[in-house]
């Protein structure tokens, strides 16, 4: 089946929300102190409206067979403005979904490529992202293509 990626469009919002209602739900599952199930779409179309106007993001759709089957968004970001920061411009993966019956066929791949070329294309070096220690497949995958932990984020729950 050939795959095809492209920017969304405000016309893709329902199987947008789809998508990620999938990867929603598995960190609902794992972290329900942090993540919660929203009573309709965890995003609303104004929300992805101003993802879409916004030039310094992105939202790109893999497509197959007719059907959306991924996901990813792609922000810029300026480092903050302090002495010890080397003064840069980065991008900053905020999210990437893949439908389950759709993964391990390169989709994800994919959508990381039109990242990294969208951020590439803006003069950007770094690409960073945020992946919760639970999720083990998403860490394997982002090591595959070459990600490595620069940081690590902690965090204690008070009783």
């Amino acid at each position: 089946m050939e795959l095809t990626i492209r920017r969304a469009t405000l016309a893709d919002y329902e199987p947008v929300c789809q998508v990620l209602a999938e990867v929603d739900a598995l960190h609902q599952q794992a972290l329900p102190g942090i993540f919660q199930t929203p009573p309709g779409p965890a995003r609303d179309p104004e929300y992805i409206a101003s993802v879409l106007a916004d030039g310094d993001s992105a939202l790109f759709v893999a497509e197959m067979a007719g059907q959306l089957v991924g996901v990813a968004q792609v922000l810029l970001r300026d480092a903050s403005p302090i002495p010890v920061l080397v003064p840069r411009r980065f991008a900053i993966v905020d999210s990437l979904a893949v439908r389950a019956a759709f993964r391990r066929r390169g989709v994800g791949q994919k959508l990381m490529a039109a990242v990294e070329e969208w951020a590439a294309d803006r003069g950007v070096g770094d690409i960073e992202l945020n992946v919760f220690e639970f999720n083990r497949a998403a860490i394997a995958f982002y090591e595959r293509l070459g990600y490595a932990t620069r940081s690590r984020r902690m965090a204690h729950t008070l009783s």
